[in-house]
């Protein structure tokens, strides 16, 4: 285990704010340049030994980790809604939905990164994949547990070694992950927790250990790193933001469409970039989902996340759930109607529903990161693939309809890394993760995602 410790180092420190009440519940203080350093090498060490081990070692140790997670679910999920707000039942599932993550790579790692032929002129030729290293990845706070295990869990059993600079409001959640996989059994710096800031993160991208950068995070995040490492010439995946469109044409099933969109929107109170955030209902379907929408939404319990009947937490940071407001604010100003919720306090915003919403406004245009649904009114299918389209980010979205040949062909015509029919976009480590335009590039999870970071070489026998 690397040589931090829970005290400030005279860098600064990081605080741990529960959002519902906003109470300290602790301090981290950051690393200096001696301590990264050390990790850093402590990486390039554990590399040349871990690079060498079996599949089969991977798996077993993947393994017990993932029994760890089981075991310890409560205690970890307790952590995650203490540093950022999650309803405990979420963080629960979360966690279990990690362990799943370790066994599905412990299972099909090996198969995933068999050499394949190549027929040639060769005796024989083939392309063989190897690990590359030190992947360094800059992860969000909203899934502190999944964001991790999305990464670390491939990777790793690719024969790479994890490098984890973590939002600074979960660096609690941060350390116990690296306790987990030091407990598992992983040798000493095959995954290590990097507690600092911003200020030294291009000094790590710049270093010659780490050989790759993974980043979920905003759009803005993203530019600055996938240009640090650009100038740098290493690989790197940026899963950005998203504006996830529903398209509830006139024959779907509207009650189901708006109990999932709901549910979309606003588990982890709105805060997923995959979260359905635009609804586009064409024709004769916009009346009735509408008020099925107002009837969910009005279920919707928010409160405090530790208690059982809660159903929506607070939002992670007062900034945060402030922007929230400032963009529901500006949607009314520019023609859109509030018919419930919209309320904030604190960190605590009351689940919201905008109608009227059109092209231009803030919650059209912008990603809305919190419980903020806008229902917007497509009078053609290709209405509603246009303003699908007409957006800046592209990572997910769901169709609904009964006639699946219409749905499917609509699908192939919406610009996103994922389109779901008739259910909810979802990460899930079997298929491939990520978006297209401002919402990123690279995939994570399935065969994909583990590729990423491989060097994909070619051999050949004359």
């Amino acid at each position: 285990m690397n040589s931090y410790n829970n005290t400030s180092s005279g860098a600064g420190v990081f605080k741990s704010i529960y959002p519902y009440t906003q109470e300290v519940i602790a301090e981290y203080g950051l690393m200096d340049d001696t301590t990264i350093e050390n990790c850093l090498q402590q990486s390039t060490k554990a590399f040349k030994h871990w690079r060498k081990t079996s599949f089969a070692e991977r798996s077993a140790l993947m393994l017990t980790l993932a029994d760890i997670l089981v075991a310890n679910r409560d205690a970890y999920a307790t952590l995650i809604t203490h540093e950022m707000g999650k309803v405990l039942r979420e963080a629960k599932a979360e966690v279990e939905k990690c362990a799943g993550c370790c066994r599905y790579y412990a299972e099909h790692a090996e198969a995933f990164l068999q050499d394949v032929p190549q027929p040639s002129d060769a005796f024989k030729s083939y392309v063989t994949f190897q690990p590359v290293g030190a992947v360094l990845a800059i992860m969000p706070w909203n899934f502190p547990f999944w964001q991790v295990f999305r990464f670390a869990a491939p990777y790793i059993m690719a024969g790479n070694v994890a490098l984890l600079k973590h939002a600074p409001n979960v660096c609690g959640v941060a350390l116990v992950i690296e306790k987990a996989f030091l407990d598992a059994g992983f040798p000493a710096g095959v995954f290590q927790t990097l507690i600092v800031d911003v200020t030294k993160t291009e000094a790590i991208i710049n270093h010659d250990i780490v050989q790759g950068i993974t980043l979920t995070g905003s759009e803005l995040a993203g530019s600055k790193v996938g240009a640090l490492a650009g100038k740098a010439i290493k690989k790197s995946v940026l899963e950005l933001g998203g504006s996830d469109v529903v398209i509830v044409l006139e024959d779907a099933d509207i009650e189901k469409a708006a109990k999932t969109a709901v549910q979309s929107r606003m588990q982890n109170a709105g805060q997923s970039c995959i979260a359905a955030k635009r609804f586009i209902t064409v024709g004769n379907a916009n009346e009735a989902f509408t008020d099925a929408v107002q009837k969910e939404i009005a279920q919707l319990i928010q409160g405090d996340p530790l208690d059982d009947t809660t159903t929506t937490g607070p939002i992670a940071r007062i900034d945060l759930a402030e922007n929230l407001e400032h963009q529901m604010r500006n949607a009314l100003i520019a023609g859109a109607q509030l018919t419930l919720g919209g309320d904030r306090h604190g960190c605590n915003f009351t689940p919201a529903l905008l109608v009227n919403v059109k092209k231009g406004m803030s919650t059209f245009e912008e990603e809305a990161f919190g419980p903020l649904a806008s229902i917007i009114h497509a009078n053609t299918e290709a209405e509603a693939i246009q303003l699908a389209n007409d957006h800046r980010y592209g990572l997910g979205g769901s169709i609904w309809s009964k006639d699946i040949d219409k749905a499917q062909a609509l699908a192939k015509e919406i610009e996103s890394g994922a389109v779901f029919i008739n259910a909810m976009v979802k990460s899930d480590p079997r298929y491939p993760f990520g978006g297209v335009k401002k919402s990123g590039y690279g995939r994570e999870l399935g065969s994909f995602g583990i590729h990423e970071f491989m060097n994909i070489k070619t051999v050949y026998v004359g």
